[in-house]
C-alpha cells in the first residue's frame, strides 16, 4: 500500500478506544483518516469483524467527544489487498476546540495533530481556537472548566420564584447552543473564578489595614456579601436640628448597591483581576477592570446612557430584578448625593472604572467645622429634610429670635450653600 503516516492518517493495527483522542486531534486541524487494520509500518493486515468494529468507532466518537463529531465523520469499509479496513474519516469542525467529555476543555482533553503525532493542546492553543469559533465576546465562549454547580445561582431564582432549568439556562445563553457551558454560566456558577477584593483602611490612606477579605463564589453570592460587608461598614450619625433627631447613613444604601451592581455587570471579564473595594474614613472608592464601552463616552454615561459590556449578565440581573434598565446607574447615584456639598467622582482609563462615593457625614463635617457656626450648621442640617424654608420655620426650629434667624440665614447665603428667593414677606430660602 502507497501510504504512510503523517499528519492526516493514522494507522492502528486494532480497534482501541483511544482512537477518540485522534480523532479529535484531526476535528482541531486539518481533518484526516483513520485506518484500522493496518500496521504502523503500512502493511495491510485486515479485520475479522467489520461491522463490529464499525459499531465500537461510531459509538466511540458519538459518545466520548464533545461537542459533536458525528456530522463531520464517517465510518466506511474499505478493501485493501484483499482484505477488509476500516477507515474512520474526519473533517476539520466548525466548533472547535473538539475534546474528551471525561477531560473537558483542558489540555489533557483537546488534542492536535503535530506531523504524524497526536497531541495536547497548549492552554494557549484553546484559547485561541475557542475565540475564532466563538468571538470576542467573553460572555457567549465556551467555558474551559465544564464541571460547574449552580448552588447558589438556584436558591437565587427560587427565591424569587424563577424557575431556572436546562430550558431557561438555554434562554438567558448558560448553555450555549452545542449544549456545553458558557463564560457566563461561569460566572454566576459555584466554581466562578473572579472575585472581589475588599480592604478597610485607617484614615484617609492607605496605610494601615483593619480588614481585608476577597469574596470567592457565584458573582450572586459576591453581590449578596460584599453588600452585607459594605452595610457593617455604613455607620449611622444622629444630629438634632433643633428638637428633632436627623439619622444619616455615611452613604446612601441606594448609591452602594448600584456602585457594586455597576461593578459586577460593566467590568471585562477577560482580564483576571479582582474587583477592588477600599474603604476609608471619608470614602468609598470601587475600580474595576475594563473602562468604556467602545462608542461610549464620559459624558454619555453621567447622562444614563449605557451599553452594556456584558448583555447576557445584565439581563440575568434584570430577570432576577437587581437591575431595572439600562443607564439608570449612574444617575441614580447623582441623585443620592443632590443634598451633599460633595458629589460622587467617576474615573475613567483605557482599561479600568473608578468611582468614589464621599462620606457625607464626614464631608458635612469638614464644610461645617471650616466655615459655618454651630446655629448656621443646625441652619443648613434643617435644609437636608426640606429644601425650601422660610425665616418664621427656621426661628421656630433652632429656637431663635427674628434678627438672629436672619444673620444665620444671611451666613449661609453668603457662603454659597442657600438661596434667597422672593421678597418681602413672601421671602424663602433654598438649598443650592
Amino acid at each position: 500500500m502507497n501510504m504512510t503516516e503523517g499528519s492526516t492518517i493514522e494507522f492502528k493495527r486494532i480497534y482501541v478506544n483511544d482512537i477518540a483522542k485522534t480523532a479529535v486531534a484531526f476535528a482541531n486541524t486539518k481533518g484526516g483518516r483513520i485506518y484500522i487494520g493496518i500496521e504502523d509500518d503500512g502493511t495491510v493486515a485486515g479485520i475479522d469483524d467489520a461491522d463490529d468494529v464499525m459499531l465500537k468507532c461510531t459509538n466511540n466518537l458519538r459518545g466520548s467527544i464533545k461537542p459533536d463529531i458525528t456530522l463531520f465523520s464517517e465510518c466506511r469499509m474499505e478493501n485493501i489487498e484483499g482484505k477488509d479496513v476500516i477507515v474512520l474519516e474526519i473533517q476539520k469542525g466548525t466548533a472547535s476546540p473538539y475534546y474528551i467529555a471525561s477531560k473537558g476543555i483542558r489540555p489533557e482533553g483537546v488534542f492536535v495533530r503535530q506531523g504524524s503525532s497526536t497531541v495536547p493542546a497548549t492552554e494557549t492553543a484553546i484559547l485561541k481556537m475557542i475565540k475564532e469559533t466563538d468571538g470576542d465576546e467573553y460572555e457567549d465562549v465556551r467555558s474551559l472548566d465544564q464541571n460547574l454547580t449552580f448552588l447558589e445561582a438556584v436558591k437565587v431564582f427560587d427565591n424569587e420564584n424563577i424557575p431556572f432549568g436546562l430550558t431557561q439556562q438555554k434562554t438567558l445563553g448558560i448553555i450555549n447552543t452545542d449544549g456545553v457551558y458558557s463564560n457566563l454560566g461561569l460566572l454566576i456558577s459555584d466554581q466562578c473564578v473572579h472575585t472581589i477584593k475588599v480592604a478597610v483602611f485607617e484614615g484617609t490612606e492607605k496605610l494601615v489595614f483593619k480588614d481585608r477579605t476577597e469574596f470567592t463564589g457565584s458573582l450572586l453570592k459576591q453581590l449578596s456579601v460584599v453588600f452585607e460587608m459594605l452595610g457593617r461598614y455604613n455607620r449611622t450619625h444622629s444630629e438634632f436640628g433643633g428638637l428633632y433627631r436627623v439619622d444619616t447613613r455615611d452613604y446612601p444604601i441606594e448609591a452602594i448597591r448600584e456602585v457594586l451592581l455597576n461593578a459586577l455587570v460593566h467590568r471585562d471579564y477577560s482580564f483576571s483581576g479582582s474587583i477592588l473595594i477600599s474603604i476609608f474614613d471619608d470614602r468609598i472608592e470601587v475600580v474595576s477592570l475594563g473602562g468604556l464601552v467602545k462608542g461610549i463616552t464620559y459624558d454619555d454615561i453621567m447622562l444614563g446612557a449605557s451599553i452594556p459590556r456584558n448583555k447576557k449578565l445584565a439581563n440575568l440581573f434584570y430577570r432576577l430584578k437587581l437591575i431595572e434598565a439600562y443607564g439608570t446607574g449612574m444617575p441614580k447615584i447623582i441623585s443620592c448625593y443632590k443634598e451633599c456639598y460633595t458629589k460622587p467622582m467617576m474615573e475613567v482609563s483605557d482599561n479600568a472604572f473608578k468611582i468614589t462615593l464621599p462620606n457625607m457625614n464626614l464631608a458635612g463635617k469638614e464644610i461645617m467645622t471650616g466655615s459655618l457656626t454651630v446655629k448656621e450648621k443646625a441652619c443648613y442640617e434643617l435644609f437636608k429634610g426640606e429644601r425650601e424654608l422660610t425665616r418664621k420655620q427656621v426661628e421656630s426650629s433652632l429656637t431663635v429670635s427674628q434678627p438672629f434667624a436672619v444673620k444665620i440665614l444671611n451666613g449661609l447665603v453668603d457662603k454659597n450653600l442657600i438661596d434667597r428667593v422672593g421678597k418681602g414677606k413672601n421671602t424663602r430660602y433654598e438649598l443650592k
